[in-house]
């Protein structure tokens, strides 16, 4: 499994009395994403639901640096619901990191959310032209803040593609020889019987 970073959905931040309130959808279900024109991706219901109750999922800025909020402290709150993977966090406005990004995500400079994952369960369909990709169940890394979501995925995903191809070869192979195998036995046996 390889860490894989998607995203592009905006965010919402609010000041509040008690900090600068972030939250949105870091993942939304059942759209379907073309990656550089070589897959096209679909997170299904149900991909994060184990990995919220696991994972320590920390809210970073560009999928780097020290963590905003996060999963383990409780400053950071992942939601999985029929839209997808909403996150809320309520930011210090005294945290030196916070005071200088705010006036970027005010202005809408980082206005997207993102995620990074590692898929844990997947499934491909290559009869389409490009492939679909179904991820099924993910491991959270982060959830992010980012200027521009990025699509760095793809060499990962044609990567878990080929592999998906070469097993699926792989199995029609031995299914072959199986069946190669049981008509020698039968011939075998027919000719025991005819004599």
């Amino acid at each position: 499994m390889t860490r894989e970073i998607r995203g592009g959905i905006p965010a919402e931040i609010r000041d509040e009395d008690d900090g600068i309130r972030v939250s949105g959808y870091a993942a939304v279900f059942n759209e379907e994403a073309d990656i550089a024109g070589l897959f096209r991706e679909i997170i299904t219901p149900g991909a994060f639901r184990e990995a919220i109750g696991r994972d320590d999922v920390p809210f970073l800025i560009q999928h780097s640096g020290l963590p905003l909020a996060r999963s383990k402290s409780g400053t950071l709150t992942l939601i999985e619901d029929s839209k997808g993977l909403r996150m809320e966090t309520v930011l210090d406005p005294d945290d030196p990191d916070v005071q200088r990004i705010v006036p970027k995500m005010k202005r809408g400079d980082l206005s997207k959310m993102s995620f990074a994952f590692k898929a844990k369960r997947q499934k491909w369909d290559d009869t389409q032209d490009p492939p679909l990709r179904k991820v099924e169940e993910v491991e959270l890394l982060d959830v992010s803040i980012v200027t521009m979501p990025a699509y760095d995925g793809t060499e990962i995903g044609l990567r878990s593609l080929k592999q998906h191809r070469e097993q699926v070869r792989r199995t029609e192979n031995f299914h072959a020889a199986q069946k190669r195998v049981r008509m020698k036995m039968d011939l075998a046996l027919r000719e025991r019987e005819n004599g």
